[in-house]
C-alpha cells in the first residue's frame, strides 16, 4: 500500500511542475486523496455483499464532498493515475482506466446509456485527458493519446492520437 501511495506521489511530481515537494503532495493533492479513496472503496464494492456495496458508496459520496472529485466504486482504475487539481471530476460505474493516466480538473468519463451494460468509456495507459475533456459512451481511448480542453468525445480514439473539438477530431 505504501509502495503505491510513493508511486503516485512521484508521478504527480514528475507531471505536475507546481508540485514542490513530497510533503505537499501527500497532504494537499486531493485528486490523489480521492484515488487513493476509491482503491478502499473498489475493494468493497468488488469484494463484498451488498452491506459493502453501501459503505463503498458512502465513501465515494463523503471523498466527493472533500475533494470534488466523483468515483464511482465500480470504476477500475490503474496505478499511478493523476488527477490535477480534481474539482469537478466525474467517473462512472463501468469506466476503466489504464496505467500513467493524466487527468485535469472537470474530466467526465460518463455513461450513455440507462441500460445495465458497460456504458463507460475505456482510458488506456499513458493517456491525457484537458480541463473539462467530456467522454461519452463505451468508448475507448487508445494508448498514448491526448484529448484536449474541452473536448466532447463519444467515438473511439486512436493510439498516439491528439483529438480536439466539440465533437473531437484528430489534429496532427
Amino acid at each position: 500500500m505504501f509502495r503505491r501511495i510513493y508511486e503516485d506521489i512521484r508521478a504527480m511530481r514528475k507531471r505536475d511542475p507546481a508540485a514542490k515537494g513530497w510533503l505537499e503532495v501527500l497532504c494537499c493533492y486531493p485528486g490523489l486523496h480521492a484515488v487513493w479513496a476509491h482503491r478502499i472503496a473498489h475493494r468493497l464494492w468488488t469484494g463484498g455483499g451488498a452491506g459493502e456495496r453501501f459503505v463503498a458508496r458512502l465513501l465515494s459520496h463523503l471523498v466527493r464532498l472533500l475533494t470534488g472529485v466523483e468515483i464511482h466504486p465500480g470504476a477500475d482504475l490503474g496505478r499511478r493515475v493523476t488527477i490535477d487539481h480534481g474539482m469537478g471530476v466525474v467517473i462512472g460505474e463501468t469506466a476503466e482506466i489504464g496505467d500513467d493516466v493524466h487527468m485535469y480538473h472537470g474530466v467526465t468519463l460518463g455513461g450513455a446509456t440507462n441500460e445495465p451494460v458497460k456504458r463507460h468509456p475505456t482510458v488506456e495507459s499513458g493517456v491525457q485527458l484537458g480541463a473539462n475533456a467530456t467522454l461519452l459512451g463505451n468508448i475507448t481511448i487508445g494508448e498514448d493519446a491526448a484529448v484536449g480542453a474541452g473536448s466532447v468525445v463519444t467515438q473511439d480514439v486512436e493510439p498516439g492520437a491528439t483529438v480536439v473539438g466539440v465533437p473531437a477530431e484528430r489534429v496532427e
